[in-house]
C-alpha cells in the first residue's frame, strides 16, 4: 500500500460525512506553477468552512497538515509531503464582497488579481498592486505579499482563521505581526477570509495604476515560464536580482532549472526540472552571492516536503560561514 492509502485506512470512519474531496497520493506537480515535485500522501479540498472545521476536528494531532494555495510561490521536494495537504477551493472560499464603501471581505482562495478587479469595479483604491501578484489571498496574508510599493499589511483590517482543532479566531492587523514578506501569526492557523480597507478613488486613476502594474510584469518578469515568482527576499538597501546578477548567476543552469536570463530573481523550469534541480540551483545562487558580496539571501519561495533519498539539498550558506 502507498503512504496515502495507509493514511486513509488508518483514519477510516473518522473522515465519514465530509463533503469535500479527498485524493490519496495527490501529484503536486499538477498544482505548483513550477510543475515539479513529489506527491502528497493525501489532498483534502473542503467544500466550505463548516466542512473544513469538521475535518480538523476529525484528524488526529499527529497527522501533519500543510496548507497550500494556488501553488504560485511553492517548491515541493521530490519525496512528497507527509500527511494531508489542504487546498481551499475558489467555490468554497473564493467569495469577494463589499461590506462598506471602502471595505472588502475576501475569501482566502480568491485570487489577488480578482480582488484588484473587484476593488476597481467598486471604486476602491489601494488594491492595484494585487493585479500583478499571481497568488491567492491566503498566501498574501501569510507572507505579507506586496508589489509596486504597497504591501498587504497596509490594507488588512482583520483576518478570520481556524486553528488545528477547528476553533475560529479573529486576528487584528496587529495580531498578524507583519514585517517584510512575513507574518508572525501562528503557523498552524488556516486563514479562511479577511477584511481589507481601501479608500475612495476615481476608477480611471485605479485603471491607470493597474495598467502600470501589468506593463511592469510583462516587460521585466518571465510570466510565461514555469516559475515560482520572486525566489529570494530583497536584502536591505538593494534588490535580490542585482546581487544575483553581480555574482554572475544570470542564466545559470542545473539540470532543467535555470536562473531566468530576463529577471535574475526568478528560477524557471525549462521543461524537465525536478524539485531537487530547483532547490539545488537556489542554494548555489545563495552561496555565490554570499561569496561575492557578503549578502545572505533568504528564500521567499516556500519549500515543503521530504527530500528524495540521495537528492538531499544542503544549505550552501553553511559551507561558507
Amino acid at each position: 500500500m502507498t503512504r496515502g492509502d495507509d493514511l486513509l485506512a488508518r483514519l477510516g470512519d473518522r473522515l465519514a460525512g465530509l463533503r469535500g474531496r479527498i485524493t490519496p497520493n495527490a501529484e503536486m506537480d499538477k498544482i505548483t506553477w513550477f510543475r515539479a515535485g513529489g506527491a502528497a500522501d493525501a489532498l483534502f479540498q473542503p467544500a466550505d468552512e463548516e466542512d473544513l472545521i469538521a475535518f480538523l476536528k476529525a484528524v488526529p494531532a499527529d497527522v501533519p497538515l500543510t496548507i497550500v494555495g494556488v501553488g504560485s510561490n511553492l517548491l515541493v521536494r521530490e519525496g512528497g509531503i507527509p500527511g494531508f495537504v489542504i487546498r481551499l477551493s475558489a467555490k468554497g472560499f473564493g467569495a469577494v464582497e463589499s461590506i462598506s464603501p471602502t471595505r472588502i471581505r475576501a475569501g482566502a482562495a480568491a485570487s489577488d488579481k480578482r480582488v484588484a478587479a473587484f476593488a476597481y469595479d467598486a471604486g476602491i483604491g489601494g488594491f492595484h498592486f494585487y493585479h500583478g501578484i499571481p497568488g491567492a489571498i491566503g498566501g498574501a496574508l501569510r507572507m505579507n505579499a506586496g508589489a509596486n510599493g504597497v504591501e498587504t499589511r497596509e490594507r488588512v483590517v482583520e483576518v478570520r482563521a481556524l486553528d488545528r482543532q477547528g476553533e475560529v479566531h479573529t486576528l487584528s492587523n496587529a495580531d498578524m505581526g507583519y514585517a517584510y514578506r512575513h507574518s508572525s501569526a501562528a503557523a498552524d492557523l488556516i486563514f479562511v477570509s479577511a477584511v481589507f480597507e481601501g479608500f475612495a478613488e476615481d476608477k480611471e486613476t485605479i485603471k491607470i495604476a493597474m495598467d502600470a502594474v501589468q506593463h511592469h510584469r510583462e516587460t521585466v518578469q518571465p510570466i510565461r515560464e514555469k516559475t515560482g515568482g520572486s525566489t529570494f527576499k530583497n536584502p536591505e538597501g538593494t534588490s535580490a536580482w542585482k546581487v544575483i546578477d553581480q555574482a554572475g548567476c544570470r542564466g545559470l543552469m542545473i539540470g532543467g532549472a535555470q536562473v531566468s536570463p530576463m529577471h535574475c530573481n526568478f528560477l524557471i523550469n525549462t521543461g524537465n526540472a525536478t524539485g531537487y534541480d530547483l532547490e539545488y540551483l537556489g542554494e548555489t545562487v545563495r552561496a555565490r552571492v554570499l561569496e561575492n558580496s557578503g549578502i545572505r539571501l533568504h528564500w521567499e519561495i516556500k519549500r515543503i516536503g521530504r527530500f528524495k533519498p540521495g537528492h538531499e539539498v544542503d544549505e550552501f550558506l553553511g559551507r561558507l560561514l
